[in-house]
């Protein structure tokens, strides 16, 4: 398997300093709360379990600001332990003051795996998906919280998570390629020779995360992995894959993969479903769009298979890698590494 490429790794005392001062400014902050699919379903998720949360200890895994905290103390739980590692847990605190809570929540300004907590809890709630799902994710933390403070039999919001996976015609990038053929009607300057500079520019080993538009995907998606929160081990996070196999729709040109995941509330008959799919109402995580080194041309149902593995990068382990091997139709298996390019976190516009 092809690795991403070998860069300096990083400490992990920089690492997680890295991460959490990324956290301490308002942008990020005011992006997730403003996200009205994120928030609301935490909160419709939280009232619907308010017969599990009523009475009873919570702990708020990364509580940011605190509105989860808030919430489940609006459910009725007797105690929220909200904890956060970054600067943004002074914020935190004004806020549960101003909403007259802070006989309930209590902030804990330190991270995860080094505070100390008076008891243990009966539900952990946490919103710690990243980018593609585990980019920058806090689920280790969760599973750390899971295995020390969260007693037998015991809530956690969410419960699972599923990645799927669809072939796509990004236009975008076709608009951007051709743009170069455009130049000499503009200008008068024939700059078509761009084109393939372009191409190995555009369509490079970055994970790219945009919103990817319903007509673009050619396939029904498939799912590749689903992660228990009772059960997955940190161990088993060093390698989430799985298989996949599309069947296209129609006549198109495939020149990406894009990778999306959804978070699963329980809640009696009806779990509640938090989904960055393209095909529902857009979040501030969009989607993960990986580039083929070419398009290759489909017709109804042809087929896209393959395997896909997503792992911590060799530098940090907040980033992922995603290595892809595919095959499209009747072409040889192909083999392509992903990554986010450095830079690139949670706090980016």
């Amino acid at each position: 398997m092809s690795l991403c490429t070998k860069k300096r790794k990083l400490d992990k005392n920089v690492q997680d300093h890295l991460y959490f001062d990324s956290y301490a400014d308002v942008t990020i902050h005011e992006e997730m709360i403003a996200d009205h699919v994120r928030t609301n379903t935490y909160r419709m998720a939280i009232l619907r379990n308010s017969n599990a949360i009523e009475g009873k200890v919570v702990l708020d895994v990364g509580a940011g600001t605190g509105v989860l905290s808030i919430f489940c103390a609006q459910a009725g739980a007797r105690k929220v332990y909200a904890v956060e590692a970054s600067s943004i847990a002074d914020q935190a605190v004004k806020i549960v003051k101003l909403n007259k809570m802070e006989d309930r929540i209590d902030i804990i300004k330190g991270t995860l795996e080094t505070i100390d907590l008076p008891e243990q809890v009966d539900v952990i709630v946490s919103e710690w998906m990243g980018y593609a799902l585990l980019h920058e994710s806090m689920l280790n933390s969760v599973l750390f919280a899971r295995d020390k403070w969260l007693k037998p039999g015991g809530l956690i919001l969410p419960c699972k998570a599923e990645l799927y996976i669809s072939p796509i015609n990004d236009l975008v990038s076709e608009d951007r390629l051709n743009f170069w053929s455009t130049v000499k009607n503009q200008y008068g300057v024939d700059m078509s020779c761009m084109t393939d500079f372009a191409r190995k520019c555009i369509m490079n080993n970055d994970i790219t995360v945009n919103p990817v538009t319903v007509e673009d995907v050619l396939s029904h998606p498939s799912k590749f992995a689903e992660l228990d929160l009772f059960t997955v081990t940190v161990d088993q996070l060093k390698s989430v894959k799985g298989t996949f196999s599309c069947d296209c729709f129609g006549s198109s040109t495939v020149n990406a993969l894009c990778v999306w995941f959804s978070v699963t509330f329980p809640g009696g008959e009806k779990p509640l479903v938090l989904s960055t799919s393209p095909f529902k109402q857009e979040t501030h995580w969009k989607q993960a769009i990986l580039y083929l080194d070419e398009p290759v041309d489909v017709e109804q149902d042809t087929k896209v298979e393959g395997e896909i593995n997503m792992y911590p990068s060799a530098e940090s382990s907040r980033h992922i890698c995603i290595h892809v091997d595919y095959s499209i139709g009747q072409l040889k298996m192909q083999s392509k590494t992903f990554s986010i390019p450095d830079g690139y976190s949670e706090s980016q516009p």
